[in-house]
C-alpha cells in the first residue's frame, strides 16, 4: 500500500479491477427479482399496520406507508453498505460501489435510496394529481420506469442517474469460486 492510498476492504479489490457495467437487461432482471422480494418484505409493515389498527381501532394507512418506506430503506441501505449487494444483485452478479470502487457508506446508501425514488416518484405524482388508481396507476408507473431506464442510455457509462447523483455505480461482480 502506498502512502495516501485508501485501504480497500477484502473483496472490493476484485470489483475495482472489474469495473465494466452490467447490461441494462441484467440490471432490469435484478430489478424484477427485487420487486418480487419487496412484496415479501412488505409483510413486515403490513403486520405492523394491522397490529396498530387492531390496537387503536383506526386505520393507519399513512403510518403504514411511512413504516414501509423505512423498512425498505433499512433493507436496501444495510445490504448496500455491508456487501454492496442485495440478494437479487448477488444472483445477477451486480455490485454497488462508489466511483472509486470502494464500499458504499451508510449515509451514501441512504442518499441513493432516497434519490432512487426517481424511478417511481414522477409517475406517482402524475397519478395523484390526476386521481388515477388501479390500472392507470400501474400503467403510469410502468411507463415511468421504462422512461427512467432508457435515460441510462444517455449517461456516458450507461449508469442510472440516481447513481450519478450519489457518486455510486453498478459494476459486474466477480464470480464466486465453487
Amino acid at each position: 500500500m502506498t502512502a495516501g492510498s485508501v485501504p480497500q476492504p477484502p473483496g472490493d479489490k476484485a470489483v475495482a479491477a472489474s469495473d465494466d457495467v452490467p447490461s441494462l437487461r441484467r440490471r432490469l432482471a435484478s430489478l424484477v427479482y427485487e420487486t418480487l422480494l419487496l412484496f415479501g418484505i412488505l409483510l413486515v409493515p403490513a403486520a405492523i399496520g394491522t397490529l396498530m389498527a387492531a390496537v387503536t381501532g383506526q386505520p393507519h394507512d399513512t403510518a403504514m406507508r411511512a413504516v414501509t418506506v423505512a423498512v425498505y430503506g433499512l433493507y436496501f441501505t444495510w445490504f448496500w453498505s455491508r456487501r454492496g449487494q442485495t440478494l437479487p444483485m448477488q444472483t445477477w452478479r451486480i455490485k454497488l460501489v462508489t466511483l472509486q470502487g470502494q464500499r458504499v457508506s451508510w449515509p451514501r446508501a441512504w442518499a441513493r435510496y432516497a434519490v432512487a425514488y426517481a424511478w417511481v416518484a414522477p409517475a406517482m405524482l402524475l397519478a395523484w394529481t390526476n386521481g388515477w388508481n388501479g390500472k392507470q396507476l400501474f400503467l403510469a408507473i410502468g411507463v415511468g420506469v421504462a422512461v427512467y431506464t432508457l435515460l441510462a442510455l444517455l449517461h456516458p457509462q450507461r449508469q442510472f442517474w440516481h447513481d450519478a447523483l450519489c457518486g455510486t455505480r453498478l459494476v459486474n461482480a466477480p464470480r464466486t469460486p465453487k
